[in-house]
């Protein structure tokens, strides 16, 4: 578990290339967070799921969070990286970051899982990312 604060986050006008200006968001500014971070553990986007579900009733019982995660009391990052069939190695990860509910959880990983092994079938190499 990490504790850590909320930062401002920066909005672009468009898209961070082709901006003209960013303004700085600083409305969840100073907002504690408590940070959970697993071992590479799950081995399914349902896997994470019911963790989450899971950790949400953790929360709400020991009074810490409501885990309302379309108001964004409770959000979840997540990285997916593909083990080598032969070796068992985690490969390269890409990291999906504030997911906010649990079907979007569930969704993002798939989508991510099945794009990771298109790339392999067709012999491309995965780049690490964040999205």
């Amino acid at each position: 578990v990490h504790i850590e604060e909320d930062a401002g986050k920066l909005v672009h006008e468009g898209d961070i290339a082709s901006s003209s200006y960013s303004l700085v968001d600083y409305n969840r500014c100073g907002i504690p967070l408590a940070e959970i971070v697993t071992e590479p553990d799950f081995r399914s986007p349902e896997e994470a799921r019911i963790f989450l579900v899971k950790l949400r009733s953790i929360v709400q019982h020991l009074g810490v969070c409501d885990g309302n995660m379309e108001e964004g009391s409770m959000r979840c990052d997540a990285n997916v990286s593909l083990r080598d069939a032969k070796t068992g190695a985690l490969g390269i990860k890409a990291e999906i970051k504030n997911m906010n509910s649990f079907k979007a959880v569930k969704k993002a990983l798939q989508f991510e899982v099945n794009r990771q092994k298109k790339l392999l079938v067709e012999g491309e190499k995965i780049v690490q990312e964040t999205g």
